[in-house]
């Protein structure tokens, strides 16, 4: 019976696969399907993450359009399509402008070679120390009970120069007392940013862009919406104190977390603190939802 049924099979092969032939495959060629498999799907989680998806149906509708022409040999239509060609490709680029950029950002700020190589030798040093930590989370907490609205950005990796030049150049030693000094009502520097590079204040009175998330939630104010705008171009941690509520938020990677008390302030600050982050409580925080609010039960502005 078994002999029966292998030369059934071979009859079958010789019958409807003989003109199939398998192509021989070697390492390059599995190397070269895992580079395209991460790249269409980095895509597809980017088109997903981005208003790029509404934008790709309209060109896909475009697209059926012309198709339709084609098939139906409207000559007219054809033509200006033919021609337009061109300054589409450009106008696409130039709709897409912020995505791209965003992207090309967060491919740079992607360290691909750190597990193999170790570029920087200090990467296993803390960015800033437990003093600067409980610095500014006793300042955070004072500003927040008497309702005194902050904005401290605590750069990592990414350079925050293009920021930091629109400030008030400082070089002064994180303190809560002259973080509090900085925030406080009708004073030089109260309005706008404080950047945070390692254990020192470098600019005060700093600019930040806006998030033009529409997901955030509409009650929150401009200092919240430019402290996740700087974390969704950077990989800085934003710390907000609420002028309106005295709530303290942290953003962080185009995340907002809002109504912190002081140990998690604390833990947040602790994720970024060393440049050795643990990858299984850093993979805990980013699986949250964007935009949740830590123990939050009422709005924050």
């Amino acid at each position: 019976m078994i002999e029966n049924l292998l030369a059934t099979l071979r009859t079958f092969m010789d019958k409807y696969m003989s003109g199939f032939e398998i192509p021989r495959i070697n390492v390059v060629d599995i190397v070269e399907i895992i580079i395209i498999s991460l790249l269409v799907y980095n895509i597809l989680v980017w088109v997903k993450n981005t208003r790029a998806w509404v934008l790709l149906r309209g060109i896909i509708v475009i697209a059926l359009f012309c198709l339709i022409a084609a098939i139906f040999q409207m000559t007219t239509i054809l033509w200006i399509v033919e021609k337009t060609i061109n300054v589409a490709v450009m106008a696409v680029i130039v709709i897409f402008q912020p995505e791209l950029r965003r992207a090309l950002e967060s491919l740079g700020r992607k360290n691909f070679l750190s597990g193999i190589f170790n570029f920087d030798s200090q990467k296993n040093q803390a960015r800033f120390s437990d003093r600067t930590v409980a610095e500014i989370t006793k300042a955070c907490f004072e500003m927040a009970r008497v309702k005194t609205g902050a904005l401290i950005v605590m750069e990592q990796d990414t350079p925050l120069t293009e920021y930091e030049r629109t400030g008030i150049e400082l070089d002064s030693l994180v303190s809560s007392q002259l973080l509090i000094n900085i925030f406080e009502h009708n004073t030089p520097l109260h309005d706008g940013a404080v950047i945070v590079r390692g254990d020192r204040i470098v600019s005060a009175t700093c600019y930040l862009p806006l998030s033009d998330n529409m997901d955030l939630s509409k009650d929150l104010g401009t200092r919240h919406r430019a402290a996740v705008g700087v974390s969704e171009v950077t990989d800085a941690l934003v710390v907000v104190v609420s002028e309106e509520t005295g709530h303290v938020s942290v953003a962080f990677g185009g995340n907002i977390f809002r109504n912190l008390d002081p140990e998690n302030l604390k833990r947040k600050l602790g994720f970024v603190q060393n440049r050795s982050i643990d990858p299984e409580r850093f993979k805990l925080w980013k699986r949250r939802p964007k935009h949740v609010q830590e123990n939050d039960k009422t709005s924050d502005k």
